[in-house]
């Protein structure tokens, strides 16, 4: 797996150190409430686990699924919900749990839905924020890392459905993807 990355761009302390970080500051920013925190499937698994468990809080958990890249390198555009929540979120505090923000086109048409259901509060919570492919503008609330346009894998984060696996983040070579050697 390692030999397709051109380079590890945040170790496994690095990511470990951050999502403690964010779930402390979580922690305080929700005392006395219970949140739930939303993974969207199936980038964020890895991230929201490693996430509520440094929230020192009470807290619920759902996941949904909302896709829109079929598979490549580049967002189709067309955003579709895969698997929706299982509780209601009507006047609860919502904590969505995202694995990285590139266009903002998924995360606000997700946004859009979910304040159709009335939460109390939404907020966005995502491990890494790649502004340069932005076309949609979406606040993060809570970020991990801000990285440069590369292709990335890794903790979650996969092409094709692999590299989901490895404890790093890693910028993958571009001949994995566009097929040359």
């Amino acid at each position: 797996m390692y030999r397709d990355l051109s380079e590890v761009l945040l170790s496994e302390e690095q990511i470990r150190q951050r999502t403690h970080e964010l779930g402390q500051q979580i922690g305080q920013d929700y005392q006395g409430q219970v949140p739930i925190v939303v993974a969207l499937l199936k980038g964020s698994g890895i991230f929201i686990a490693d996430l509520v468990r440094a929230i020192p809080i009470h807290l619920q958990m759902d996941y949904m699924g909302i896709s829109s890249y079929e598979g490549g390198t580049h967002s189709s555009g067309v955003v579709k919900i895969t698997k929706d929540l299982e509780e209601t979120i009507e006047g609860r505090h919502v904590i969505i749990a995202e694995d990285i923000v590139d266009t903002g086109l998924t995360l606000n048409y997700l946004l859009k839905t979910l304040r159709q259901r009335n939460p109390a509060s939404l907020k966005i919570c995502s491990l890494l924020n790649k502004p340069a492919r932005r076309v949609m503008d979406v606040h993060i609330d809570y970020q991990g890392f801000e990285i440069e346009d590369h292709f990335v894998i890794g903790y979650g984060l996969d092409y094709m459905q692999k590299y989901r696996n490895m404890p790093c983040i890693g910028i993958l070579k571009p001949s994995v993807y566009q097929g040359t050697p």
